[in-house]
C-alpha cells in the first residue's frame, strides 16, 4: 500500500487522538528512517527521547532477540534471571538504591506519586488523606486521569474530570513560589528539569539546586521526572547533574527501552521504597524478562558509547548552527544537549508548516506547544549528519 492508502486506513479505523505528519514509516536504522515508498528521512524527534540509542541498535536488538528465544513473561509471581541483573545495572547507573519497574512513563509517575503519599503518611506523619504534592504550571507528566488532573493545559483536561485532589500548582522556575506552597502536609515536589511539552523550557541556572535545598529543609521529597531528559538527552547522563540536585525520587522511561520495548521505573532510597510491600502496588508486565534484557542493554549502550558526551557536543554544534542562520522566523533557541526548541515568531505563524516543509526536505521534526519546533535526534548522530540537516534547516528557516 502507498502512503495515502495507509493514512486512509488509520482515519477509518483509529481514534483520532494524534495529528501526525503525513508520512508512513516502514524501516529505521540508526538516525535514519524510510517511508513505505522508500523515501529516506533523518529522524530528529527520536520518539520524544525513546530512541536515544538510535533505531534498532545492534546490542539492544541482539539482547531482545536472545531473550525472546528463552523467556518473555512470568509476572512478578516468580523470580526470573534477568530481573536482578537489570535492577543492579539501573540503580548503579542512576546512583540510587532501589527501583520499582513499570512499563510506561505515566505508570512510573503514578508509582512515584503513590510512593510519596505513602511515605508522607508512614514516615513524615501527615494526617490520613491530607498529603499534597506540589507541581509546576506547564507540566507534562503523562496522560492518566490523575496526571492530567494537575495539568494546566486545557486540551489535556477538558471533558475528563472529575480529577484527583492533593496537588498544588506553582509557577515553573520560581523557587519562592515553591517555598510558599509547602505546608505540613506537603510530601513531594514533582518537576521536570526541562519542560519538554511546554516548549523546551529551560529553568534558570541553579533552580534545581535551590529546589533541592528547599525540599531538604522542609522534609519534602524532590521528585524529578527525567523520562524525556534522562539517559544522555541533555548532555549529561541526567539533567539534574547540571545543578548537582540529586533527587529523592528519580522517574525514568522512554530511552530505558532502547527504542525497542516499553520500560520505565521509579528509583529512590531504601527508606522511601520500603513503603511498598507485597500486594500494595504492582504490574503484570512491569519488570518482565524481555523488558529487563532490553533495559540492561539500553543502559549499557548509553554508558559504553558515551552518548551523553556526544549529546553535549552535538547539541552545541546544532544550536550554534541554527543561531548562525540569523533567521527572521526564529524568536529564540533554547535547550541542552540534543533537546532543542526553536521558537517561531508569532508573525511567522505556527510551527507546523515549518515541520511540514522540513519533512519535504527529508527531516522529521515535530511542533510542540504550537510555536516551537523540537529538534531531538538520536544521540548516536554525527557532526556530518547534523551538517546535512543544517543545510536543509537553513532552507526552511531562511
Amino acid at each position: 500500500m502507498n502512503t495515502q492508502e495507509h493514512i486512509r486506513l488509520v482515519e477509518e479505523h483509529s481514534a483520532r487522538n494524534y495529528l501526525p505528519l503525513p508520512v508512513v514509516l516502514a524501516r529505521g536504522e540508526g538516525v535514519w528512517v524510510w517511508d513505505c515508498e522508500g523515501r529516506k528521512y533523518l529522524d530528529m524527534l527520536s520518539s520524544y527521547s525513546a530512541l536515544n540509542q538510535g533505531h534498532r541498535h545492534p546490542k539492544v536488538v541482539a539482547a531482545m532477540q536472545e531473550q525472546m528465544g528463552r523467556l518473555c513473561l512470568t509476572s512478578r509471581a516468580f523470580h526470573h534471571d534477568t530481573f536482578g541483573p537489570f535492577c543492579r545495572t539501573l540503580t548503579g547507573a542512576c546512583g540510587m538504591e532501589r527501583v520499582l519497574l513499570m512499563n510506561t512513563g505515566a505508570e512510573a509517575v503514578e508509582t512515584a506519586i503513590k510512593g510519596a503519599r505513602r511515605w508522607g503518611y508512614t514516615r513524615k506523619g501527615v494526617e490520613k488523606d491530607k498529603a499534597e504534592i506540589v507541581v509546576c504550571e506547564g507540566n507534562f507528566h503523562g496522560r492518566t486521569s490523575t496526571i492530567v488532573g494537575f495539568s494546566t493545559e486545557d486540551l489535556y483536561r477538558d471533558g475528563f474530570g472529575p480529577f484527583s485532589p492533593g496537588f498544588k500548582l506553582v509557577p515553573y522556575n520560581d523557587v519562592a513560589a515553591l517555598k510558599a506552597a509547602i505546608t505540613k502536609n506537603t510530601v513531594g515536589f514533582l518537576v521536570e528539569p526541562i519542560q519538554g511539552e511546554a516548549g523546551i523550557n529551560v529553568p534558570a541556572e541553579g533552580y534545581l539546586a535551590a529546589c533541592r535545598e528547599v525540599c531538604t529543609e522542609s522534609n519534602v521529597l524532590l521528585m524529578l521526572d527525567e523520562i524525556q531528559t534522562g539517559f544522555g538527552r541533555t548532555g549529561r547522563l541526567f539533567c539534574w547533574e547540571y545543578d548537582g540536585a540529586r533527587p529523592d525520587v528519580l522517574i525514568v522511561g522512554k530511552a530505558l527501552g532502547g527504542g525497542c520495548f516499553p520500560v520505565s521505573g521509579a528509583l529512590a532510597s531504601k527508606e522511601v521504597m520500603s513503603v511498598f510491600t507485597p500486594g500494595n502496588h504492582g504490574s503484570t508486565f512491569g519488570g518482565n524478562p524481555l523488558a529487563c534484557a532490553v533495559g540492561k542493554a539500553a543502559v549499557e549502550v548509553v554508558l559504553e558509547e558515551k552518548l551523553a558526551e556526544n549529546s553535549f557536543r552535538m547539541g552545541e554544534y546544532l544550536r550554534a548552527g541554527i543561531a548562525k542562520l540569523d533567521s527572521p522566523h526564529v524568536a529564540e533557541i533554547r535547550g541542552r544537549g540534543l533537546l532543542i526548541g526553536v521558537e517561531i515568531r508569532r508573525a511567522s505563524g505556527p510551527a507546523r508548516p515549518f515541520c511540514e516543509k522540513l519533512m519535504e526536505l527529508g527531516i522529521l521534526a515535530k511542533e510542540t506547544h504550537g510555536s516551537v519546533i523540537r529538534f531531538a535526534p538520536p544521540l548516536v548522530i554525527t557532526e556530518a549528519e547534523l551538517g546535512w540537516a543544517l543545510e536543509r534547516i537553513a532552507r526552511v528557516l531562511r
